[in-house]
């Protein structure tokens, strides 16, 4: 069964999250909403003790990411390849059937670490609401781009809801409660 077809598990996903940095996310179209909705996925992923990673590009150059989200990972990867696989991202990924994944430039260092997850043969799904570029048209490409090499494209909600499989989770209430606080 492909990726397409199966549900995500929360129990076999580790969330990643792509450079939402200080300096650039002021220059991110509509970033204050890109970030809140990464905002919001960490949460849920915590909710549902799913793993947080970040990376950060030359944070010498770029600054550290913003602190709420550097604060919601377990670890954050500093980086100065585009493709954060080559600095090491796999292998922090080596008990992770899935990798959801959301970030900041969409068309640069998201696209670049999906496909470097994809060349490795690493399902994929990307978070679309969570990613942002400078430019709509930029990050509108990118997400065209990253279906078209086999990543699966959901939003908070699809994510959330599969990672639940049930009403009856025990952190149900938690995690609806969550989802009413989409960003408009």
């Amino acid at each position: 069964m492909n990726m397409l077809q199966r549900r995500l598990r929360s129990a076999r996903s580790a969330l990643v999250l792509v450079d939402y940095q200080q300096r650039l996310m002021p220059a991110i179209h509509d970033g204050q909403r890109v970030l809140a909705e990464a905002l919001r996925l960490a949460r849920l992923a915590q909710l549902l003790a799913v793993p947080v990673l970040g990376t950060e590009q030359n944070p010498a150059g770029l600054g550290p990411n913003v602190a709420a989200l550097r604060d919601a990972c377990a670890r954050t990867l500093s980086k100065t390849h585009f493709d954060a696989c080559e600095d090491g991202l796999l292998d922090l990924l080596a008990d992770v059937d899935e990798v959801i994944i959301a970030g900041c430039e969409a068309h640069v260092c998201l696209l670049q670490t999906v496909l470097g997850l994809r060349r490795a043969g690493r399902p994929v799904a990307v978070v679309a609401a969570a990613c942002g570029s400078r430019s709509a048209p930029d990050r509108e490409l990118a997400l065209q781009r990253l279906h078209d090499a086999g990543a699966l494209i959901v939003n908070t909600e699809m994510l959330a809801f599969e990672w639940l499989h049930d009403s009856r989770h025990a952190r149900f209430k938690d995690v609806l409660a969550l989802i009413k606080t989409a960003p408009r």
